[in-house]
């Protein structure tokens, strides 16, 4: 198989740069197999993206064992929900690009085989998937996943309820110390917010759209399980390079519908139009912002979660996940099940 990354690793012309990957423990059969990078979205501003370190490891075993060699690199992420209210969050939306190019950058200077990104917070996730599309090498997507809910009084709670909770005390409905209590309840640990908001929904996006493997996203970032999610997700993105699966292969215009479809049927984030645009001028697919609404018509509601119902996304996970919601739109014939997917397999 001849390999991208071969223009960097091999060949006469080519023992300086062997001389410096060796220095960091590379080996010349290191160096012959597919190179995976493994994108961080890493960072200690924010429990959404705090446990990816410990997942990366993981990834990284799955690579080796699946025959590739990882090299992990490094991007950044700003938290909505901290920021928000002040200045900060002006960085939100900027921050997408900045995730986006900074993956393309170090997959095209180093000439990576495929690209595997682990992501939690709401504009990692986009980003990663408008650098896959861009690079257009076989990639995949891993969510890192949701908070478990916070417990106040006998009701789950996320950080929807910390929000509530300071206008009620505000307009003196709840004292200040409940407030404190809802506060130091809601974010119980690692993981992204905890109900259908934007992580979440985009998360979903990746599964429906075929660049994250179905069942891996709502698997909660610190239950056991996700060690197994990354390392198999590993394998998978060794797999894909070896079948030479890329992201447009996989993200047709009928992948775009199936994600918008899978947008409406769990109640999902509006922001879902805004980055979905977005991916879709990557993949050079035509998606207008009108055609969110076509296939929303005719797409039944099928998960009741915050913001707008009343379960939290840990109980996706506890209902079987997004393969359940996806097997209830194909049977019903609201997406389109042949579109294949990073596995290699169709949606269906």
């Amino acid at each position: 198989m001849a390999l991208k990354s071969y223009t960097i690793t091999q060949g006469r012309d080519r023992a300086p740069a062997r001389a410096m990957l060796k220095a960091i423990g590379f080996t010349d059969e290191d160096l012959k197999k597919p190179i995976i990078g493994v994108a961080n979205t890493w960072i200690e501003t924010m429990p959404c993206n705090y446990n990816l370190r410990e997942l990366a490891v993981k990834v990284k075993e799955g690579i080796r064992a699946a025959g590739g060699t990882p090299m992990e690199l490094n991007t950044i992420a700003i938290s909505d929900g901290v920021t928000m209210g002040t200045e900060g969050m002006k960085a939100s939306l900027v921050s997408r690009e900045v995730i986006a190019d900074s993956i393309e950058l170090v997959a095209r200077g180093h000439m990576f085989d495929g690209v595997i990104a682990l992501v939690a917070c709401d504009k990692t996730i986009p980003g990663a998937g408008m650098a896959l599309l861009r690079l257009n090498v076989p990639g995949l997507v891993l969510y890192g996943g949701t908070i478990m809910p916070g417990h106040h009084r006998g009701k789950d709670t996320t950080i929807q309820d910390v929000f509530e909770a300071v206008g009620a005390a505000a307009a003196g409905r709840i004292s200040e110390e409940e407030l404190l209590e809802i506060e130091n309840t809601a974010c119980p640990g690692a993981g992204a917010c905890g109900g259908q908001y934007t992580a979440n929904t985009m998360a979903t996006v990746m599964e429906m759209i075929g660049l994250s493997p179905l069942g891996t996203a709502a698997v909660p970032q610190v239950d056991p399980q996700k060690d197994e999610v990354a390392f198999r997700c590993g394998q998978i993105i060794v797999e894909a390079v070896k079948k030479d699966l890329k992201p447009r292969d996989i993200c047709t215009r009928q992948a775009f519908e199936n994600a918008i479809a899978g947008v409406a049927a769990t109640g999902g984030s509006t922001n879902a139009v805004l980055h979905l645009l977005a991916m879709a001028q990557e993949a050079e697919v035509p998606l207008q912002i009108d055609d969110f609404q076509t296939v929303s018509n005719r797409t039944p509601l099928l998960s009741d979660l915050k913001p707008a119902g009343h379960f939290v996304a840990y109980d996706v996970h506890k209902a079987g996940g997004i393969p359940v919601v996806a097997k209830r739109l194909v049977d019903g014939g609201y997406v389109d099940g042949s579109c294949v997917t990073v596995t290699g397999r169709t949606l269906a």
